[in-house]
């Protein structure tokens, strides 16, 4: 594969959970851009629609066989991947085989995981973010200045929600909220951050940054970061419909991998919001 060097360059694009909604959002996504092709569409193996155009449940003729076979990275620019951490880190391996770009949206990375996601980060073009809608992102920014400015005095909590059938918690873009938070306060994310409420747990103590999940029906995702002073409290909320602004920002993500040499990105690296 020829890597480009012109972010007007076309894509060719691989998608990964091709039969998923994120896949098939991507596949509508890709298949609407003038600056995209859709060249590789992959799936577990027995996937509903293995040996499918991968466009059939939209009505799309993509020209684009769904198939398990990770050699069709070779043929492409970027992966982009939604899936599950022990798909993602196959999907790693075949991406450094076939010199392939990465923009990789699954959470639930356990931390030995993480280290193979940061190594292929050294090696190839990757964008790596919890959260590709752009709205998240412009929220993590506001998030930051209001952690830089309401850390004395105020507690922090973060309440999400998600649909029933969400496997981790809590969620990727929860974590990085508190860990923007974190870092924006002066706190000490790993040793402040806390998961569990249950029984006498004794008074909240100030550093410490709390979760609250919320799982059910079919809810695309909400997030809140509560700010809460004596007399006063600030929320700063994000709530998403649809899946397709993560989609788009997914598109937006690869053609932004065209004109970058080997490195890990984020999304505020995408839209030029500055490092956090």
């Amino acid at each position: 594969m020829a890597q480009s060097t012109s972010s007007s360059s076309m894509v060719k694009l691989a998608v990964a959970g091709a039969s998923g909604k994120m896949g098939q959002l991507l596949i509508s996504v890709a298949h609407q851009d003038p600056q995209v092709t859709l060249v590789a569409a992959l799936d577990r193996a027995g996937g509903p629609l293995q040996g499918c155009d991968a466009g059939l449940p939209q009505g799309l003729a993509t020209g684009v066989m769904v198939s398990d076979d990770l050699s069709a990275l070779e043929q492409a620019d970027v992966l982009i991947d939604f899936t599950r951490p022990e798909a993602s880190l196959l999907h790693i391996q075949a991406c450094l085989r076939h010199h392939a770009g990465l923009v990789l949206g699954t959470t639930g990375f356990d931390a030995k995981g993480l280290e193979a996601v940061e190594a292929f980060g050294r090696q190839q073009r990757l964008v790596f973010a919890p959260n590709m809608s752009v709205g998240v992102n412009i929220t993590l920014k506001l998030l930051e200045l209001a952690g830089r400015h309401l850390s004395q005095g105020f507690d922090i909590e973060v309440i999400e929600a998600h649909h029933r059938q969400k496997v981790d918690a809590p969620s990727g873009t929860a974590l990085k909220m508190g860990q923007v938070v974190a870092k924006a306060a002066g706190r000490q994310f790993d040793q402040d951050a806390v998961y569990s409420r249950v029984g006498h747990t004794g008074a909240r103590t100030d550093a410490e940054i709390g979760f609250s999940v919320i799982r059910g029906g079919d809810i695309v995702g909400d997030h809140t970061v509560l700010f809460a002073g004596q007399g006063e409290r600030i929320e700063i909320t994000h709530k998403s419909s649809s899946r397709a602004t993560y989609a788009q920002g997914a598109v937006r993500a690869a053609k932004f991998l065209m004109s970058q040499p080997a490195g890990q990105y984020d999304m505020f690296d995408v839209l030029g919001l500055g490092q956090l």
